[in-house]
């Protein structure tokens, strides 16, 4: 099972983090990285991190490349996943899955956390798949229940 190591997006890992791509297939899926990295430089509530495989903890300058990138967002008591992409090099090896775990130990960590909740464009079954094994579903709150392209699923236990 791949395990993962997150680090905040600096300037010595920020060029590293641009150039992580998705299939071409997938490009309609996700946000870009840059525009996640410019929505979380004038907003404080967002939380951008690098995806690593586990080899690189303990070291200060990882030796391993970055293979994703996660942002999560507190706010009103919810702790939302707001992006996750693994590099197309290191997919179908388990680290969206690690990412996803270690995002919501994370979250669960956080006094203010009351909910836990993600989203992914309708159609992506990929990710509707992953959410749905982890125990996400469907949020029934008005703006998530009349979404036109996304879907919004909360944690059920947490």
């Amino acid at each position: 099972m791949a395990k993962v190591h997150l680090r905040k997006v600096t300037r010595e890992n920020f060029r590293e983090c641009l150039n992580l791509q998705v299939t071409e297939l997938q490009k309609d899926w996700v946000a870009a990285n840059t525009q996640s990295l410019a929505e979380a430089y004038v907003d404080p509530n967002l939380f951008p991190l690098g995806v690593y495989d586990a080899a690189a903890c303990g070291y200060e300058q990882p030796e391993v490349p970055m293979i994703g990138f996660t942002m999560y967002e507190l706010a009103a008591g919810v702790g939302f996943i707001m992006r996750l992409m693994i590099d197309e090099k290191y997919q179908g090896k388990g680290y969206g899955r690690a990412t996803m775990l270690e995002v919501v130990r994370r979250l669960k960590l956080h006094p203010d956390v009351e909910i836990i909740a993600t989203s992914y464009r309708k159609g992506n079954e990929i990710a509707a798949r992953l959410y749905q094994s982890l125990g996400f579903r469907q949020w029934n709150i008005p703006y998530a229940i009349s979404h036109p392209t996304e879907v919004y699923v909360k944690l059920e236990d947490l």
